[in-house]
């Protein structure tokens, strides 16, 4: 019996968003086509032939948003025979993490607006990308619990409330402070520095620095992150 198949791929980016001492939020897109037009949805489309996936990727975001990204970290691939109502299309999914203030957002090509939304007021999506979000969070959550990231998103020097406060924001969860200030300091990739940062009228906080090359040798060599929270 002859195969025959009539089977599109695309790629769908997650793009979850963070500035210091703020809430998490992800890049959205209105549709400017149908079907869905009009509706929100992730940054994505088909992959051009002789196009890699990462290209395809990370064409996608800067044509429908002006955003470049040089990491994302694939997540799953989504691929129910009426996910789309066009076609059958396989979708391959990535998810980044960055800082918004980092970007000038515009929506172009088949999106007719680009916006950030906070993760936990986010309109109606199209297709299955509710689902795709889902899946992106519980992924970062996850990935946090065993490695530590999210540095970049920090100033050079931060006071530790900072690296404190992105946790508990991406996790949706209060922290067990003291332990995990202990054991962010045993791994030695966070640095103490000898400059303060004063807020407010409470007492100056020291302000600390990410060692990088601490970081990925620890990377390299495997180790665990456990948080404990309240």
């Amino acid at each position: 019996m002859a195969l025959q198949q009539d089977i599109k791929v695309a790629v769908d980016a997650v793009i979850f968003g963070y500035e210091s001492k703020g809430n998490l939020s992800v890049l959205l897109i209105k549709r400017g086509i149908e079907p869905f037009k009009d509706a929100w949805a992730m940054p994505g489309g088909l992959v051009l032939e002789h196009e890699s996936l990462e290209a395809a990727v990370k064409r996608e975001l800067k044509e429908e948003t002006g955003v470049r990204i040089d990491y994302l970290e694939q997540l799953y691939t989504f691929g129910k025979p009426n996910r789309d109502p066009r076609n059958r299309v396989i979708s391959v999914s990535y998810f980044g993490l960055v800082r918004p203030n980092h970007f000038k957002i515009k929506g172009d090509t088949d999106a007719v607006d680009a916006k950030w939304f906070p993760v936990n007021d986010l309109p109606k999506l199209a297709f299955d990308h509710k689902k795709i979000f889902q899946m992106a969070a519980q992924r970062l959550k996850g990935k946090l619990m065993y490695q530590p990231i999210g540095f970049d998103l920090l100033s050079p020097e931060f006071p530790f409330s900072d690296l404190e406060h992105l946790y508990t924001t991406i996790l949706g969860r209060d922290i067990d402070r003291r332990n995990f200030r202990k054991k962010i300091k045993s791994f030695g990739f966070v640095e103490e520095t000898d400059k303060l940062h004063q807020e407010g009228s409470g007492r100056p906080a020291k302000l600390f620095k990410f060692n990088k090359q601490k970081y990925d040798t620890l990377v390299d060599d495997g180790f665990h992150f456990d948080i404990k929270f309240v």
